[in-house]
């Protein structure tokens, strides 16, 4: 009896001591926190912050070495002091844009670290994700590079950095021609090439001039796997090729996936050098690595910076204009450096923006006039149109075969479970009756797998394949109701047919033509079908459409969606469908393994677009800040398509379609040929503290935590959010009457005199002083804009100003205005 209580009592404690450990174990994991330090970085140090247009910092000097130096000493020293030895594993040492450090450690220590001396701000690592042969002629690009002497010239002397997954370097859209050797003329850069796993030291080669990798805050964050997470700058993933051959790919590069040619790629600006950036990889990515990523491009001294990467949702505990990657961002705009970032993906919900803050471009997305069409044939002689970019079946899609459902070609005595994945999905080629589908045209069904994300395109592949289909469809399910499909180039002859309205004509002709047993079981397929070409381009669709996946505004500060006076997204680029460079590795997409290009969708694909026109009207304006460039491409962009009708935005529901506003496009269609010359221009944020006083001025802001993030203080904060100088106008409460100021540059070479008119939003009357203005070459000219409410509205209406030239410029400035009531 005794020996049995002592083993109910040695169970108890054993059960406490487990419980304490696994306490213990979930108290003392870790994780990565960046810290903003008190004290200049080594770019500002010592001196005025540097004019919008230029580096005026000397990185090769001792002064700034030396405070380098004394930064990184600082950091080691607090953490030294502070937390306890063996707890932590200092990452990275921010010195050039910002004072910070990461670190990884416990939360315990963590709370520590973030009351110490010094310690201005804190916060924990969210973790970073990832957000062509046609976009050139769509967007008129090839009249622009005629202005720079052709596609052999255009963006010349122009560094382009991209933080994202690395480089393809043996790629041809990335290949030096010595036919076409580059000038030496890119002043103020100094990158560097990092070797390593498959990119060896000649991958850096004139058109690419600089490539580095950041994995400290991979390797801590998990286990990385050697076979594809390469610590190089290679990219095992496609997506940064992806991203950096749209913006500055070679032209002319011929794009052949699974023998078939589907034109040639070129990037915007085909000259521009390529400066890489690897901070995302297969296994993770971390906002730690894209940080550090930004803090040495903008050291390196890029002119352009492209992140197609960033956190994907919102801070939870700050103002969005203080979180870390929008602070890394306004320093690299201090340091001249022209920031675009992707929208983000998560449209088409209003308020889904993920870019913020007035200092980055934000990109939406939105398709071309291009689509691939593809279709199926069936016996009775109808026609059902679906996508997949794949060769038609064995006789050009004319001759038929047995079409079979795939649940009619189950093993009868199979062992598998009886799951939608293997009886519906064509998931499991082991559950399937090889003698029934070899030959034939097997309907594999969108069910529960593919709505939770566990099935996949490759494995219907594989399983075709494997069995030897003649053509596989993938029809839309009844019971989940339609899905939406993208192009994918397809190995065996395939079609999606997303409709559930098209896949229900599909399956009453099969069932009438199938004949069944009293059991249900089919004793003949009669039914039979052909899958066409699905691979050759139409130019019909209406274009551009914001792509319903594209984030939307209003922009806002916090984390309740309060409305910012600010405009997002900024300006709309094509996203959707894009054809670019790709690696085969193809690390997180198997469908594309292989595969030397892609066609993706996203704003991703839209960003580099943007980052490739900042680089031809860079070259054409040498001297121009990013505020000017910024402002040029923001009001001369259309918001109308190639029909001269109001662009529309893809809704809710698959082929549905809205009025686009605003808050959709920003500020329209980019029109590259106007931007090169807009006539005129604002300068928003022509200081880094203009930036400073636009915070001030938020509503309800503690001045503490602007200070704190920024090191500044509010000393000067505008009378309005709104009058911060940007080429589009957002008031998100406008009660009676509101005064708003902008200041015009005239950019152009000849005085010009302009007539300003004005589209009213609803509810409100708007009046611009003066009405009219003749300004001088380089001169400026003081606008107010007057707000009259006549009408209360409960969301925001929208409006413009256009001020047509004398010379033929015009320059237009979205109105997004929220009136609250007639009365102040």
């Amino acid at each position: 009896m005794g020996g049995e209580g002592d083993i109910m009592v040695s169970l108890k404690f054993l059960a406490l001591l487990l419980y304490v450990n696994v306490v213990a174990c979930i108290a003392a994991k870790q994780a990565i926190y960046l810290v903003l330090m008190e004290g200049e970085p080594a770019a500002f140090h010592r001196s005025s912050p540097p004019r919008e247009d230029a580096r005026t910092f000397n990185q090769n000097s001792e002064v700034y070495k030396a405070h380098a130096k004394h930064l990184v000493d600082s950091h080691d020293q607090l953490l030294v002091g502070t937390l306890e030895t063996g707890s932590y594993k200092r990452l990275y040492s921010f010195k050039h844009i910002v004072n910070g450090f990461a670190v990884h450690t416990t939360a315990s220590q963590a709370r520590k670290l973030k009351d110490a001396p010094g310690v201005k701000l804190m916060e924990r690592d969210r973790g970073a994700k990832l957000m062509t042969t046609y976009t050139p002629q769509f967007l008129g690009i090839p009249g622009v590079w005629t202005q720079e002497g052709g596609d052999r010239n255009a963006g010349e002397g122009i560094v382009i950095g991209f933080v994202d997954t690395g480089i393809n370097p043996f790629h041809p859209s990335f290949a030096y021609d010595p036919t076409n050797t580059f000038s030496s003329n890119i002043s103020g850069f100094s990158g560097a090439c990092e070797t390593g796993p498959r990119f060896p030291a000649n991958s850096c080669n004139g058109k690419i001039v600089s490539a580095r990798y950041f994995a400290a805050g991979a390797k801590a964050t998990a286990t990385l796997n050697s076979s594809v997470d390469f610590l190089s700058p290679f990219d095992a993933v496609g997506h940064g090729s992806h991203v950096a051959s749209t913006a500055a790919g070679n032209t002319g590069v011929p794009v052949i996936v699974n023998g078939f040619f589907y034109g040639r790629a070129s990037g915007m600006a085909p000259r521009a050098r390529i400066a890489v950036y690897k901070a995302v990889y297969p296994t993770v990515g971390t906002l730690t690595d894209v940080l550090s990523a930004i803090d040495q491009a903008t050291q390196d001294g890029v002119d352009i910076l492209t992140l197609s990467v960033g956190p994907d949702e919102p801070p939870e505990d700050t103002l969005t204009f203080l979180n870390m990657f929008d602070i890394f961002m306004l320093f690299a705009r201090r340091a001249g450096v022209f920031v675009v970032q992707a929208a983000g993906n998560h449209g088409p919900d209003p308020s889904s923006v993920l870019s913020y803050s007035p200092w980055a471009i934000g990109v939406a997305a939105s398709g071309t006039d291009r689509t691939y069409p593809s279709s199926l044939l069936l016996g009775n002689g109808q026609k059902v149109g679906g996508v997949g970019l794949s060769g038609p079946t064995f006789g050009d899609g004319l001759f038929l075969y047995k079409l079979v459902l795939a649940k009619d070609s189950i093993k009868i005595n199979g062992t598998f479970p009886r799951t939608p994945q293997y009886i519906e999905e064509c998931q499991y080629p082991e559950a399937l009756d090889h003698n029934i589908v070899q030959g034939s045209v097997v309907i594999c069904t969108f069910s529960a797998g593919f709505l939770n994300e566990t099935s996949t395109l490759t494995a219907i592949i594989n399983t075709a394949r494997t069995l030897g289909f003649m053509g596989f469809l993938l029809v839309a399910n009844p019971t989940y109701g339609d899905f939406v499909a993208e192009p994918i180039p397809f190995s065996v002859p395939g079609i999606m047919i997303p409709s559930v309205a098209d896949a229900q004509v599909i399956l009453q002709y099969y069932e009438h033509q199938t004949e069944r047993d009293k059991r249900g079981f089919v004793t003949k397929f009669n039914a039979s079908a052909a899958i066409g070409d699905g691979r050759v381009a139409s130019f019909k669709r209406q274009s551009p459409t914001v792509s319903r996946f594209s984030s939307r505004g209003p922009d806002f500060i916090d984390i309740n969606k309060s409305p910012a006076d600010v405009l997002k997204p900024d300006i709309l680029a094509p996203g959707h469908q894009i054809w670019a460079a790709w690696s085969p590795m193809s690390a997180s997409n198997p469908i594309l393994m292989g595969y030397d290009f892609a066609l993706l969708s996203g704003t991703s694909m839209a960003t580099p677009h943007i980052a490739g026109i900042a680089a031809l009207i860079k070259q054409h304006n040498p001297l121009w800040t990013p505020s000017l460039i910024a402002s040029a491409i923001s009001t001369t962009a259309t918001k109308y398509n190639i029909n001269g009708e109001l662009i529309m935005a893809e809704g809710y529901d698959v082929g549905s379609f809205y009025p686009s506003t605003p808050f959709d496009f920003g500020a329209g269609l980019v029109s590259p040929n106007r931007a090169v010359d807009p006539g005129l221009a604002f300068s928003s944020g022509k200081r880094y503290e203009d930036f400073i006083s636009f915070m001030c001025s938020l509503p309800n802001v503690d001045p503490d935590r602007i200070r704190t993030a920024t090191g500044e203080s509010c000393n000067h904060s505008l009378s309005h959010p709104a009058n911060l100088n940007l080429p589009s106008v957002t008031v998100s409460a406008v009660a009676g009457t509101q005064l708003v100021h902008r200041t015009v540059n005239n950019v152009g070479l000849r005085p010009e005199t302009y007539l300003c008119s004005v589209l009213p939003p609803n509810g409100t009357t708007v009046n611009v002083y003066p009405p009219w203005f003749s300004i001088a070459s380089q001169g400026t000219q003081d606008l107010d804009i007057q707000i009259n409410v006549t009408k209360a509205m409960r969301h925001f209406t929208f409006g413009e100003i256009v001020m047509t030239g004398s010379l033929n410029h015009i320059v237009r400035i979205p109105l997004s205005v929220l009136p609250n009531s007639t009365s102040s």
